[in-house]
């Protein structure tokens, strides 16, 4: 196969929603029918102590949500389908934010009965800022809920899409019989025991054809054609070259963990979907088609093994084939690195990997070189952008609770601040360290994972800190900025990059420090320009 037909066959996207909505079941479901598994783990089922495939942290396991975004590959119709699974809780959604970076479309899961929750609209808001293509699935059509012209208003109005049903359902909860195709003018039809089973549809090129009665009644035959009729007369045909704008979003319906609706989504999901878009560095747009490889760090994950220690960092492919054992420029630190075990993943099964292809997400095995955001490539001198790290709305200070281990302490928080789990900085006036975070669950998460894989033990202790802003300054020599640091002293900190960080108390400080010192500039996000 031709490194054009490579890209050609490349579907690299992330799954994103509200906690609970379902996302990490429509994920086990698309692997199913992808033929990646042979039976789904119910995410949620005590009983079955499986657990999800996505889910592959013992803590994910313990607490039934997702706290990493994992990634998961498989064939379907023999095209390569790269699949990120997210986590939907907010305390985790920075993780969230960046696995953006490094997707080509995203699909959207909202739940039935609840409708578009905020952390939905948040996480859509990104999307559409970044111009990525969004298809809509509303799942748990087997539960009561809301009304589906309700839905799709406000799918419309709630995250400012333009929608169009690719899939109607026919009834709802208890009445709920099934979905009629829209994309593939057919007809499924949902019956309760088809959980580990696919229903097969039947053709309708025609839906005034009588046949439609016998199988659904009549009532719910004369409902769903004027309910098609209104879809057909209030929405907009699908374009598949406005779905790839992002100016038109796709919705289908169905239930994910009774496995109905999926396959519909994911056929249609291979025909419409982009290929590896190109890529914005900070000198020029890299095109995925370019035959120079460039590749950039999106995430770091340490101990996918707690047996072995490793750490990996979590490569995409932009342009060029990345080939095993070549020699490639890590930009940052400027250095040639070779990798001898590349490799490609399924949840935390992984295989070494000869050669990957643009929109491919490729595992390094890392000793501590990369950061996130880092940049590969043959030689050219560029950084991908749009990898930031936010401004933390939680502060800890750190404590050891453990003086025999303060070696591994410091080692683990190291690797878990590479990871982006949270942000570390280090008090310019004695030196104490306080760790921020997106979510108050991030502190359980960082203890647990101190003491089961690196054997420390920390306490944490409450700081009254409103917001962590970088601060910019064009002339450091001046005396403004002298003055700055002199009165500010007490609440200035370095981050792990060695960046000056303003730990203001309230939003008051901030803006009484703005118009004080206009020279200093105060940033909520780690990159600026």
């Amino acid at each position: 196969m031709t490194f054009l037909e490579e890209i050609q066959r490349r579907r690299t996207f992330g799954i994103i929603s509200h906690p609970d909505a379902g996302k990490t079941t429509l994920t086990e479901k698309l692997l199913l029918f992808g033929g990646a598994i042979q039976e789904a783990g119910a995410v949620k089922n005590n009983k079955i102590k499986k657990g999800a495939t996505s889910d592959f942290m013992e803590i994910e396991r313990q607490r039934g949500i997702s706290v990493a975004t994992s990634v998961l590959a498989f064939i379907y119709k023999d095209k390569k389908i790269n699949i990120l699974d997210t986590p939907g809780h907010k305390d985790f959604s920075e993780d969230t934010f960046r696995t953006l970076t490094a997707v080509d479309s995203v699909i959207v899961v909202i739940d039935v009965a609840k409708g578009v929750e905020a952390q939905t609209e948040k996480l859509v808001e990104v999307c559409r800022m970044r111009k990525i293509p969004i298809i809509v699935f509303i799942n748990k059509m087997d539960r009561e809920g809301k009304d589906a012209f309700d839905l799709l208003d406000e799918v419309e109005q709630k995250l400012g899409l333009r929608v169009t049903p690719l899939s109607f359902p026919i009834g709802m909860g208890y009445d709920f019989q099934g979905i009629y195709n829209i994309w593939e003018k057919k007809i499924n039809i949902y019956s309760g025991d088809n959980k580990q089973t696919v229903s097969k549809g039947v053709e309708f090129d025609d839906i005034n054809n009588p046949e439609l009665d016998s199988i659904i009644g009549h009532e719910a035959a004369e409902t769903l054609r004027e309910e098609l009729e209104l879809v057909t007369e209030v929405y907009p045909a699908f374009n598949q070259q406005e779905y790839l704008d992002a100016e038109l979003q796709p919705v289908f319906f169905g239930s994910a963990l009774n496995n109905f609706g999926v396959k519909e989504l994911l056929d249609c999901f291979v025909d419409i979907a982009p290929t590896p878009q190109p890529k914005m560095s900070d000198i020029r747009m890299v095109d995925s088609k370019e035959e120079k490889m460039t590749a950039f760090v999106f995430k770091i994950h340490a101990n996918m093994d707690p047996k072995h220690r490793d750490r990996l960092a979590f490569l995409k492919i932009v342009s060029g084939t990345f080939k095993r054992n070549a020699n490639y420029l890590h930009v940052r630190n400027n250095k040639k690195m070779k990798f001898s075990s590349p490799n490609t993943f399924f949840a935390e099964k992984k295989q070494i990997v000869d050669e990957s292809f643009p929109g491919d997400i490729v595992g390094l095995h890392d000793t501590g070189n990369f950061k996130i955001g880092d940049t590969l490539t043959e030689g050219e001198i560029l950084h991908y952008k749009g990898i930031p790290a936010f401004s933390p709305e939680h502060f800890r200070y750190v404590n050891n609770a453990d003086p025999l281990k303060s070696k591994q302490l410091h080692k683990g928080l190291d690797q878990l601040m590479d990871e982006g789990v949270a942000q570390l900085f280090t008090l310019d006036l004695n030196g104490r360290k306080v760790i921020g975070t997106v979510g108050a669950l991030q502190y359980e998460v960082i203890q647990y994972r101190l003491e089961h894989e690196y054997g420390a033990k920390c306490s944490y202790e409450n700081i009254n800190i409103h917001k962590a802003c970088w601060v910019q300054c064009d002339d450091e020599s001046s005396e403004e900025f002298k003055e700055f640091k002199r009165v500010k002293q007490r609440y200035l900190a370095k981050d792990k990059r060695n960046q000056l960080v303003f730990l203001a108390d309230s939003a008051f400080s901030i803006e009484m420090t703005q118009s004080k010192y206009p020279s200093v500039k105060l940033h909520f996000t780690s990159e600026f320009e």
